[in-house]
């Protein structure tokens, strides 16, 4: 781990330096973003991440795990010239590109969710509650459902059933088609792997208490 920390810093900064380029003029509402000066305010689930040329930093003054820095600079990079919504719900391994981490999704992402709240259904709901969820009837039948905003225009669906006597607890994570045109396929992966983190209490001490 420790040898690999400098690899991770010369990512971070250059992708502090690419951001400091960008030019967002006009793509403030685009990205549901907020420009101050030199420094950029995302919403991140129920918080606010600050990027700036210097840093990039939570709603406590704290640098992100490296994986949201990730995908907070590559949502401002990769933003798209205009909108075109699409809201149609598919699963991760739905999308073009997505093959090469399709298994990682699953590993990182919805099974350690449906593991952990085997038998814990009203755990998982409470999590889902304070990480900002809404509850969302997306036409599956299932045991629980929640929408998340995990950036302004991209948003993650969790469906959850729990174990009973024929099957174990099974959650799967979809998200809208168009979430594939502000975020490449590593991080829409990533995404997954921050909200299995979150509900977990890891990577969000105010969730400890509920995991």
């Amino acid at each position: 781990m420790i040898s690999k920390a400098p690899v991770f810093e010369k990512i971070y900064q250059d992708y502090l330096a690419r951001v400091a380029g960008l030019d967002l003029t006009g793509k403030q509402d685009l990205l549901g973003i907020e420009v101050d000066g030199q420094t950029i305010n995302i919403p991140f689930f129920n918080t606010t991440c600050s990027v700036s040329p210097e840093n990039i930093v939570d709603h406590r003054g704290i640098r992100p795990p490296h994986s949201v820095c990730v995908i907070l600079c590559q949502y401002l990079l990769l933003s798209p010239d205009r909108a075109e919504d699409d809201t149609h719900l598919v699963t991760y391994r739905d999308f073009r590109d997505a093959a090469p981490y399709v298994q990682g999704f699953d590993n990182t992402a919805q099974k350690p969710v449906s593991k952990a709240f085997s038998g814990r259904i009203a755990e998982l709901e409470a999590g889902c509650r304070h990480l900002g969820g809404t509850p969302c009837d997306i036409g599956i039948s299932c045991d629980l459902s929640y929408m998340f905003e995990a950036l302004p225009r991209v948003r993650i669906y969790l469906v959850f059933n729990d174990a009973d006597e024929d099957f174990p607890a099974d959650c799967s994570l979809l998200f809208e088609k168009q979430a594939a045109r502000y975020l490449d396929m590593e991080c829409l992966a990533m995404i997954g792997m921050v909200l299995a983190q979150r509900l977990a209490g890891k990577d969000n001490p105010d969730m400890a208490r509920l995991a």
